[in-house]
């Protein structure tokens, strides 16, 4: 890689510990902050090459991400 961008920062909702967001899965959540990154930002989606998207205190299926 020889370049870098941050295009923009996001977060996804917090909620409790079996609260409402408790049956959605990680990457759903994930793809709400892609598409409002998409919306916000003049990107061409074809001109991406990678997306990083980091996680702290998971748990459940994708806790060893």
């Amino acid at each position: 890689m020889s370049a870098a961008f941050i295009v923009d920062i996001l977060r996804t909702p917090i909620g409790r510990y079996g609260g409402t967001l408790a049956s959605v899965r990680p990457d759903d959540l994930a793809a709400h902050v892609l598409r409002e990154v998409l919306q916000r930002q003049p990107v061409d989606p074809a001109a991406i090459e990678d997306v990083i998207i980091g996680a702290a205190n998971q748990a459940g299926e994708d806790n060893r991400n």
